[in-house]
Formats: structure tokens, C-alpha cells, sequence
């Protein structure tokens, strides 16, 4: 489905075919646009349907050449307006969430990302070409998810991780499968998700980065903390510490600007509190949600910080928190930023403490919008 081969029929050597693979991508954006029920509310798939389009990406064979023949001649500067439409669409998915940005990203797949990868272009400006259409995918990717739309996101990251290989960047197809991680991590496929950032984290090799590193072992530390290993978990919080102090966001590329100060706390945190550690998970916490971080980031920061509080039983610092975090919520559309409110709301109304209801109806309020 995502061009990675034909079912029952063997790739060919010299790579494996990318039309095909256009076609179909671009039928589903156009279907996607016209918000079509069956496509929204698709389920992700999980077991081997999941896993063969990672192992494809990790494994040979490799495209030798993917310049194309077309009528439309694509150039650098087309490359460079898709870099800037990833960065658009990436800070508007940051302060309005994935449920207001994701059509107008798909739009611009549809109309003017498509016709170039139906375009003419060298070898050389196609990888170019993939590498940019990919990075833009993942963030409609991204979108999707935010939507609560699983089964459209992970073949948007399926996309994406096709056209990383294309590009023949294996940094970029690292960077989806982290997304992959992150989404198998919300359906409670634990050890799906370690085996993904596994697969990651060796696949990259030197095109590893430390800020994508620093992220895949935090989510691995976090898939092991919910399978209850605990020796794990911290072995690779101790990576993830390790490979946070290496990151120099100059020398990162634009998809890892994600991983900022605070992210691998707020990651630690949840690893921590899940093993049961609470003076260390508050720790974490606290380091986290004084970190700089943009609104859609604080959000997520300060539900883990009021959760813990809340476990604590520091009602005062609680609600404080959760007020916070409620009003950095809004003018976000976002599934996924709602289901943290709802948590920490339900910690609220369920703690007991009388200074608490207040917040509880402040969050009330903000989930009747619909969305």
C-alpha cells in the first residue's frame, strides 16, 4: 500500500517502485480533504501489517535512482517552499492542534505537492524532493493523531517512512519511526514500541542524532516502565540523560526542534511515576514545566506536574497547576490535549479537596467547546 513492494510479487533489485506508490498517496490525500468517514475512523493496524513497513524501510532494497520523468520541472526552490510549508504547518499544529491544522496541510499536499512528485526531476533533486515530501507528510501525520484519526495517521507516518527511504536519509526515517513509537505508546503497545525504537535507534547509525536518540530511549523508558521492568526503564533513562547533554540544536535538523529543553524530563517523569518513584517522577516534573516550551508542550508538562501533585497530596500547588494548564489549553483544537484535561480533571474531582472543584469547573467549561 505504501510502495514499499506488491504482495506476492518479489521487488525488483534495483529498488522498489515509486509510481505506484505516488498514486496511491495522492488518492489519499484527496480523499482525506473531502473528509471521507471511513478513512477518519479507521483503526490503526497492529502485528505484522504494523511491522513490515518498518522492517522494509530498515532493510534492502535501497532505490538506486528515483528521477522521474513528468511534465512539470521541479527545482531546488520547489524543495526549499516545501521546507517552509513543514515549519508553517508544524508551528500552527503547535498553537492550534492537529484537528485545525490537518486540512489545511492536506490541502497543500494535494495541490501543490503532488503535481511534483509527478514532476521531472535528476536523481539528485528527487531525493531532495522525497526528503522534503516526507517531513511534510509526518507532520500531516502528526495531525491525524492529534485528531484522535489512528488508523489515517500511521499511514500517513507510513508514507512518510517511504518517502525517507526514498530520500535515502536515514535520520529522516528514523524520526517517523519515533512517531510511530509515540503512537504505539498511546495504543498500549508496549513492546511493539520498544521493538520500533530499537529498530531506530540501530537503522539510523550514524545519521542518529542526539535529540532523536534522546527521545527514542525516553519512549523506551517508558514502554518498559508500563511492562513493569524497571531495570530497563532506567537503563535507558540513563541514555536518555546522556544523550540530552550531547544535543546542539544547530547542528539538528528541522524535524527534532521537538525535543527542547524539559521533553526528556516530562518523559522521565511519566517512566518514574508509572514505576512508583513519586519524589523522583515530582522531580522530573518540576524541571520539566520550568523549562521553555511552546503552549501545546506546557500543556502536557503541567498535566504531569498536577497529576503528581495531586498523588502528593499538595491540593494548593495542584490546583494552581491545573488552572495554569488549562488556560495555556486554549484556542487549541486537539483530541489528545483534551484527553489530558480530562485526566487531570478526573484527578481533581476525585481527590477530595474542596479547593479543587473550582478548577475541576474551569476545565469543565473549556471541554463543552466543541470541537
Amino acid at each position: 500500500d505504501i510502495g514499499l513492494g506488491v504482495p506476492g510479487i518479489p521487488a525488483p533489485q534495483h529498488g522498489t517502485p515509486l509510481s505506484g506508490f505516488v498514486e496511491r498517496a495522492a488518492a489519499l490525500w484527496r480523499s482525506d480533504e473531502q473528509q471521507r468517514p471511513h478513512i477518519l475512523g479507521a483503526p490503526a493496524v497492529t502485528g505484522t501489517p504494523a511491522v513490515l513497513p518498518v522492517w522494509e524501510w530498515e532493510n534492502p532494497p535501497e532505490d538506486v535512482d528515483v528521477s522521474r520523468s513528468g511534465q512539470t520541472r521541479v527545482s531546488l526552490a520547489d524543495t526549499e517552499t516545501l521546507r517552509a510549508a513543514r515549519a508553517h504547518y508544524e508551528q500552527m499544529y503547535r498553537k492550534a492542534g492537529g484537528i485545525a491544522t490537518r486540512a489545511r496541510i492536506v490541502g497543500f499536499l494535494n495541490n501543490e505537492t503532488a503535481p511534483l512528485l509527478r514532476g521531472s526531476y535528476t536523481d539528485a533533486t528527487g531525493r531532495q524532493l522525497h526528503r522534503a515530501t516526507g517531513g511534510l507528510v509526518a507532520i500531516a501525520g502528526i495531525c491525524a493523531y492529534d485528531s484522535n484519526a489512528q488508523g489515517l495517521a500511521q499511514r500517513y507516518f507510513h508514507q512518510a517512512l517511504r518517502l525517507a527511504k526514498a530520500s535515502g536519509d536515514r535520520g529522516l526515517g528514523a524520526y517517523v519511526v519515533a512517531l510511530l513509537v509515540n503512537q504505539t505508546l498511546f495504543m498500549k503497545e508496549y513492546r511493539q514500541a520498544v521493538a520500533f525504537a530499537e529498530a531506530a535507534l540501530r537503522a539510523a547509525g550514524k545519521e542518529l542524532t542526539p535529540a532523536l536518540a534522546t527521545d527514542l530511549h525516553a519512549m523506551q523508558a517508558k514502554a518498559y516502565a508500563y511492562l513493569g521492568d524497571s531495570s530497563n526503564a532506567l537503563a535507558c533513562i540513563r541514555r536518555a540523560e546522556a544523550a540530552a547533554e550531547r544535543i546542539s540544536t544547530s547542528a539538528e535538523p528541522d524535524e527534532t526542534g521537538y525535543v527542547q529543553p524539559g521533553l526528556v524530563n516530562v518523559q522521565v517523569a511519566e517512566a518514574l511515576l508509572r514505576l512508583g518513584d513519586l519524589p523522583a517522577a515530582r522531580e522530573q516534573a518540576a524541571a520539566a514545566a520550568g523549562a521553555p516550551a511552546h503552549d501545546r508542550g506546557r500543556v502536557h508538562r503541567l498535566a504531569m506536574l498536577a497529576q503528581i501533585e495531586l498523588r502528593q497530596g499538595e491540593a494548593d500547588r495542584a490546583v494552581a497547576t491545573a488552572v495554569e494548564m488549562a488556560e495555556a489549553a486554549r484556542g487549541m483544537e486537539s483530541q489528545r490535549l483534551r484527553d489530558r484535561l480530562r485526566v487531570v480533571r478526573n484527578h481533581l474531582a476525585a481527590s477530595g479537596f474542596a479547593q479543587a472543584d473550582e478548577a475541576a469547573a474551569l476545565i469543565d467549561r473549556a471541554l463543552r467547546v466543541p470541537l
